[in-house]
């Protein structure tokens, strides 16, 4: 599934927010990113999933007075759609500290990343 065209807007609004509230890491196998705000973001996190169609969105969650959904990103959905969009959007000049976040997760998962790229290519 092809995502939807993403508008500079689009693009500029996600590496922000991954920026700001985003986790870069991994289950130890493939690569993922995780998003996690309060309910009140909703209308927010749908917007990701109809922008990134194969990510995922869970809950609401409720852990004592805290309520909030988490966006998940991995795997393919992760590698094709989400990943070129930060490669492109978010620099060492913009956040040092998120690009070198991002870049030790490109890193520690750089087999699962090109084995996806491949897969993709042929």
């Amino acid at each position: 599934m092809e995502p939807p065209e993403i508008t500079p807007f689009d693009r500029g609004l996600v590496v922000g927010l991954l920026i700001g509230e985003g986790s870069f890491g991994g289950d130890g196998k493939q690569p993922q990113i995780t998003l996690r705000m309060h309910v009140r973001h909703e209308s927010l996190f749908r917007w990701l999933v109809a922008l990134f169609p194969r990510t995922r969105l869970y809950g609401p969650y409720s852990h004592g007075d805290r309520s909030y959904y988490q966006w998940m990103a991995r795997g393919p959905a992760l590698v094709e759609d989400v990943l070129p969009v930060l490669e492109q959007g978010l620099t060492p000049e913009l956040d040092g500290y998120a690009w070198e976040r991002l870049a030790q997760m490109c890193e520690r998962y750089a087999g699962y990343i090109a084995r996806v790229r491949s897969r993709a290519g042929a």
